[in-house]
């Protein structure tokens, strides 16, 4: 090819690549001229709104603060009535993922236990139309001998899992918080129960308060770019908080709240409740295997069919206790309402004695949280199995201006026996006198051993004290000893 020929085809392929694009840009020009012209007045009613509501997706009326996968169940009866009778919205928030417990399905255990358990969870709530779910992921605790909820609290960094139920509280807005009972009751056995109780109380009192948390209830700067701080979240006061239980008796409950019937027929699945609260049950198979299942299959639903009682902890709109547990909460919000808080006794014995740890706790709760209803419930209470070892402690107050050497009394029933009493856990040997610096407390660890009975029982144990020539005391503790 000549010099010509070669600029003329050179030539000619710009041209033609010149045209090209050209062509091309024009068709891009029409294609986004005609975008703009067509979608413009859907974008312009697609815009956010400048100031948008809380996300009405996840408006619950009833919250359920649950401790471990399962503890819903004993509830699911009245969950499947208010979600599918009463077309309530309900979401669960649950403490745990159930990591230090049993699998009877497989060989799955901590970590992953707690993967399998949270897809029951989800899985069982789902069954009667709850798919709301939220977990805190704290600590599953082991269980020990006897049930302690600051040991509970402790464990799941009690400050962070309080953060996480408030948000949820102001996530969901819910007029109504159920939650487990925050006492220790015999046959309710583990502290996780009652701190998920205490964690959802404390919630109940602070998520409608811009105090606590304020991260959370503030604007972020600009919401609709990435990497924002700050939550966007509103202050939430709930309006009921009512509690729940697993323990062995339930007669404490007997007027503190509305009890629902397990035998009656939910009229739009037209099976009782009782069945619904087995099948929701049979989800959680790590724990139960196919016990339930066969429950249903056999109709064999006894353990299902008990009364559900509930305690109204209290309530910011009136009613009655006993009524039904979204009876007048009505649908606006309510102010904030605090609490009283903890005030120290206005004029406090010189020198008393108390039981201590997670008892001595809700001495001071209840009261901090206007939980009028729960001193009176109940008097302090344990179950052990016969020929058992476990400590009790006491607290020994001294509110003199002086030491003083506090004299203790263990009066035990017939069988009972001490196997050790020491201010250290070092110290095998039995002590009984314990000097208590001037406006201090001294801690004492009671170890006992229960005796072997035929049937079950309950029995009490008696603890009284001398010190600068005063009595003092008693305390007791009521405790229901296993059968043989």
């Amino acid at each position: 090819m000549n010099a010509a020929a070669d600029k003329h085809f050179s030539d000619s392929a710009r041209s033609n690549e010149d045209a090209y694009m050209n062509a091309r840009a024009r068709r891009l020009a029409l294609i986004n001229w005609f975008s703009v012209m067509t979608l413009a007045p859907i974008a312009r009613s697609q815009q956010p709104p400048t100031n948008p509501p809380p996300d009405a997706r996840f408006k619950a009326d009833i919250l359920v603060i649950a401790p471990h996968p399962d503890d819903e169940s004993t509830i699911a009866g009245y969950l499947a009535k208010a979600v599918l009778d009463e077309h309530r919205r309900v979401a669960v928030v649950v403490t745990t993922r159930g990591d230090a417990g049993q699998n009877l399905v497989g060989y799955e255990q901590a970590r992953s236990l707690a993967e399998v358990r949270e897809i029951e969870t989800r899985q069982a709530l789902a069954s009667i139309g709850i798919d709301h779910v939220f977990f805190l992921r704290a600590p599953d605790t082991w269980a020990h001998d006897v049930s302690d909820v600051l040991r509970s609290l402790e464990t799941s960094n009690h400050g962070s899992s309080l953060g996480e139920a408030v948000r949820f509280i102001r996530l969901t807005r819910p007029e109504v918080v159920i939650t487990m009972l925050p006492a220790t009751v015999v046959g309710e056995n583990h502290e996780d129960h009652q701190a998920a109780g205490v964690i959802a109380t404390e919630a109940f009192d602070l998520a409608g308060d811009p105090t606590w948390f304020p991260e959370q209830v503030t604007a972020p700067e600009d919401r609709l770019w990435y990497g924002n701080l700050m939550e966007g979240l509103r202050a939430w006061q709930p309006k009921k908080l009512y509690y729940y239980t697993d323990a062995s008796h339930f007669d404490f409950l007997k007027g503190k709240g509305p009890e629902y019937s397990m035998t009656a027929v939910s009229p739009s699945q037209h099976v009782s409740y009782a069945r619904l609260a087995a099948k929701e049950l049979s989800f959680h198979r790590t724990q139960y295997g196919d016990e339930p299942a066969k429950a249903l299959a056999t109709n064999n639903l006894h353990d299902f069919e008990q009364p559900l009682p509930f305690v109204l902890a209290k309530s910011l709109t009136g009613g009655a206790v006993t009524g039904d547990i979204m009876d007048g909460v009505g649908s606006r919000p309510i102010q904030f309402a605090p609490v009283r808080g903890y005030r120290p006794p206005e004029n406090p014995a010189g020198l008393s004695i108390e039981l201590g740890e997670g008892w001595a706790f809700y001495r001071r709760f209840y009261p901090a949280h206007n939980l009028d209803v729960m001193p009176g419930l109940l008097s302090p209470e344990l179950g052990v199995g016969g020929g058992e070892h476990f400590p009790v402690m006491l607290l020994l107050h001294n509110n003199t201006d002086k030491p003083v050497t506090f004299h203790l009394r263990t009066q035990l029933p017939p069988g009972w026996s001490v196997d050790s009493t020491s201010a250290q856990h070092s110290h095998p040997w039995p002590m009984s006198d314990f000097t208590a610096a001037a406006h201090d407390d001294f801690p004492v660890r009671v170890r006992l051993v229960a005796p072997r009975v035929e049937k079950s029982q309950w029995q009490t144990i008696t603890w009284t004290a001398d010190a600068d020539g005063k009595d003092i005391g008693p305390v007791s503790l009521r405790i229901y000893v296993g059968g043989q």
